[in-house]
């Protein structure tokens, strides 16, 4: 029995072996649909291109959210700046707006009445209480005088002469209260309360002027003079406010077209500033536009659109630089892709010797 041990061992290593190659993962070469440009020179690099605006592609949305009322454009419309694109629902706030702005007009209302005082009118009644009051203290006086004169003072009773004494002081109080309320109506306002109602009619304006903001808010301008490049706004829609996955517009803006080109960076020391580039059409190759050099995009980035070759590494990183047509009537479009050559004067198997 012992000599079967080895043998079963042996059996069992070699079926887990061919059970093991025989579900392993099988990886098939995807051909991309779109391969990557390549060069047949060594003094020229190539590239992926891109067709953008001159001011890029501008992604337009919300800043609010809203249901859609109205759309103002269509794709390929061009507009000015400031132009309306679209507008969202304003019932809700512009029937708060009527609320605000009412109460400014009270607001307004109660500074110009404290402005205005004292009122003509409100003067004589108040300087008539003067004059009755003057009248009265004048004829407690005289009863005070009277009862003070009497020489017998068994004639008088003493309650009777302090209750004249105490008719007097009233009555001089009286005059007081009411010549003191005549300087008051002839003061006017008090100044404390014009700045309270001058703030209440600043802060109603203020409340006013924020929902005229935000009923501007409701409608979309064009930031710039440009053409609607594509258009994802209905009638009915619901526009949710912020950044998306799919913008509700795309702008452009500038007076031509731009191509950026992303070069591999193992390519990119090769390239030089003003360096000419020639641009081929996908799908037919014989077509050809040239381009002027613009520019660096200094910053290297991860390429954004990997082709799927085998050989093509995940961290593959590009350098951007932006090119314009020099035909002016290129029968190109914004968002296709070319496949860009650059002129080089710095050859590839240069690159060793040229390190010291």
């Amino acid at each position: 029995m012992t000599r079967l041990v080895p043998l079963f061992a042996i059996v069992s290593l070699l079926f887990a072996a061919g059970y093991t190659y025989a579900v392993r993962p099988v990886q098939n070469h995807t051909t991309p649909a779109a391969p990557p440009p390549e060069t047949t020179s060594e003094k020229t690099v190539a590239a992926e291109g891109l067709i953008e605006p001159e001011s890029e592609n501008i992604s337009l949305s919300s800043a609010v959210s809203g249901l859609v009322t109205r759309v103002y454009v269509k794709t390929g419309d061009r507009v000015r700046g400031g132009q309306p694109l679209f507008s969202l629902d304003d019932r809700e706030v512009a029937a708060d707006l009527g609320v605000k702005r009412a109460m400014l007009e009270s607001a307004r209302a109660r500074l110009a009445k404290f402005q205005q005082a004292p009122r003509p009118e409100e003067v004589p009644p108040a300087q008539a209480k003067v004059d009755e009051a003057q009248a009265l203290l004048a004829d407690a006086e005289v009863q005070v005088q009277l009862i003070e004169s009497v020489t017998d003072r068994r004639a008088v009773r003493e309650e009777d002469v302090r209750r004249r004494r105490l008719n007097f002081e009233a009555a001089s109080s009286r005059l007081r209260q009411a010549e003191t309320e005549l300087a008051l109506v002839k003061a006017g306002t008090w100044s404390a309360d014009l700045t309270i109602s001058k703030a209440d009619v600043d802060q109603a304006a203020a409340a006013v002027r924020q929902d005229e903001i935000n009923i501007e808010r409701l409608t979309v301008h064009a930031p710039v003079d440009g053409v609607v490049l594509q258009n994802k706004v209905r009638v009915g829609q619901y526009a949710q406010a912020g950044l998306a996955a799919e913008p509700l517009m795309v702008f452009g803006a500038g007076k031509g077209l731009h191509v950026r080109a992303s070069i591999d960076e193992n390519d990119a020391w090769r390239v030089q500033a003003g360096a000419p580039a020639v641009a081929h059409l996908r799908g037919n190759s014989r077509i050809s536009y040239p381009l002027e050099f613009i520019r660096f995009e200094p910053y290297v980035i991860p390429k954004k659109s990997l082709t799927g070759t085998a050989t093509e590494r995940v961290d593959t990183r590009v350098l951007e630089v932006v090119y314009r047509f020099k035909d002016a009537q290129a029968q190109v479009f914004d968002g296709q892709q070319l496949d860009i050559f650059i002129q080089t004067n710095v050859a590839a198997n240069t690159a060793a010797g040229g390190v010291q």
